[in-house]
């Protein structure tokens, strides 16, 4: 194999590629997309704020006004019961420049109230639920007062008890560590969801593209001149460093809108003098869990967190990402490359890829059940088959896996992408050149098996 061209059908690939206005596109296009999911609820939270409601309120219970107080959204303003007449409604709005009028009724026999609300507009629902929460609560310590039972609510509140239940991970010496679980089982499902996210979004790529040149009859050219598994592996290889360098553009696309918008969002200099200097002591990270320490780690849900995040082998699981992505995506690509190999169009392409992506999917779903049961039989076997390992081990790593389980599980994910691109390779050799004809699994047997 001669790595001279390899290295040329890299270039050609990723310059090809990095140049397309999709791309472009795209690479500029998804960061403001995350940017926006993430800048969006603080912006709604700004913009749609309106201006303070003036509400006013006849009390006939007497038991409901004295709870009324004036925020930021509601200025409440009560009104004598002896003024009030349900037909002067529009009148009173007018004369008291007011934007809702409520209307609470005299304690029925069941120590009840009726509640009507009266407005040109239609009423929020924060002030239907305000007041709903704030007569409710000033019906039930009335009735409560009719028992004699003294002060109810604080004797409840005084014998509620919520157990608050630390988690300590025994270490191989024996040694007790604090951990928040929680923490980790977020890690591991996100772990999945990215490695499954860029196998199946680039390995894709990789078929279309080698889909695109068979149909403009390209390859024939390309065939021509250098080996046809050099074109495959040219290719592969070249997608992969696109891959890379669109998701790192994306990752410091995104950071730069999202600091640049909630800069905007939040302008006040004291709380941004906060933020930095936040940011600045995440450097510091030995001295900042060293203070972390200090504090009554049995009682402070800060100092479990803190303690479950330095506990957490991030080597281990940076290390294990690198191995399991670069596998995973080499495996998978070069499978659906002989499967672009086979086809003239995208849409041949479906029925095979039908047992590719099964394999995948099945991965995919199973890792959410790791974050469950990593130890369960169905989640050992699934992290050492290499069809599904790259998603499900990944997710498996940060709630603690035997390191020995995890070098068996990329040795096998090797052996098996050594194995099927070479089986790729014999396809793609056969099937890139083939024209004309809807090709069948038997058909890309027939292409394995001949000399």
């Amino acid at each position: 194999m001669n790595f001279r061209n390899i290295n040329i059908i890299i270039g050609r690939e990723y310059s090809t590629r990095v140049k397309k206005k999709s791309f472009l596109l795209i690479t500029f296009l998804v960061p403001i997309l995350f940017a926006a999911m993430c800048s969006i609820p603080s912006l709604i939270m700004i913009f749609a704020k309106d201006s303070a409601k003036n509400v006013a309120v006849v009390d006939e219970s007497g038991i409901v006004a004295p709870r009324l107080h004036s925020t930021e959204q509601f200025n409440y303003e009560i009104i004598e019961s002896d003024y009030f007449e349900i037909s002067s409604v529009q009148s009173y709005l007018e004369e008291l420049n007011c934007d809702v009028f409520v209307y609470i009724s005299p304690l029925d026999s069941t120590a009840a109230v009726k509640v009507a609300t009266y407005s040109e507009k239609v009423v929020s629902i924060d002030l239907v639920e305000t007041l709903k929460s704030t007569i409710s609560d000033a019906v039930e310590d009335y009735r409560i007062s009719n028992y004699n039972l003294g002060d109810l609510k604080a004797i409840l509140e005084e014998v509620k008890f919520s157990p608050s239940i630390d988690t300590y991970k025994l270490s191989e010496d024996g040694e007790a560590v604090l951990e928040v679980a929680g923490i980790k089982l977020v890690l591991s499902m996100i772990m999945g969801i990215i490695v499954y996210m860029f196998i199946a979004m680039f390995s894709g790529m990789v078929m279309q593209t080698v889909i695109e040149e068979k149909s403009s009859r390209v390859v024939e050219v390309l065939v021509s001149s250098i080996k046809s598994t050099e074109l495959l592996f040219g290719k592969i290889i070249g997608v992969a460093l696109v891959a890379l360098t669109q998701f790192i553009l994306w990752v410091v696309l995104t950071a730069v809108i999202v600091s640049v918008v909630m800069s905007f969002v939040n302008p006040d200099p004291a709380a941004m003098s906060q933020m930095t200097e936040m940011s600045s002591t995440m450097g510091v990270d030995a001295q900042m869990m060293e203070s972390m320490q200090n504090l009554d780690s049995d009682s402070s849900e800060v100092a479990q967190i803190f303690a479950t995040l330095k506990e957490i082998n991030y080597i281990q699981i940076i290390v294990s990402f690198i191995f399991f992505f670069i596998l995973g995506y080499l495996l998978y690509s070069s499978l659906f490359a002989a499967i672009g190999s086979a086809v003239e169009n995208e849409a041949d392409s479906t029925q095979l890829q039908l047992p590719v992506t099964i394999p995948l999917m099945l991965g995919f779903f199973i890792s959410f059940y790791a974050m469950q049961a990593p130890d369960s039989p169905l989640i050992f076997w699934a992290s050492m088959f290499p069809f599904t390992s790259p998603i499900v081990m990944l997710a498996r790593i940060p709630l603690g896996v035997p390191t020995w389980e995890i070098i068996v599980s990329i040795v096998l994910l090797f052996v098996t992408f050594v194995v099927c691109a070479w089986i790729s390779a014999r396809i793609y050799k056969a099937g890139i050149l083939v024209f004309g004809k809807k090709n069948t699994f038997k058909d890309l047997w027939k292409w394995l098996k001949q000399k």
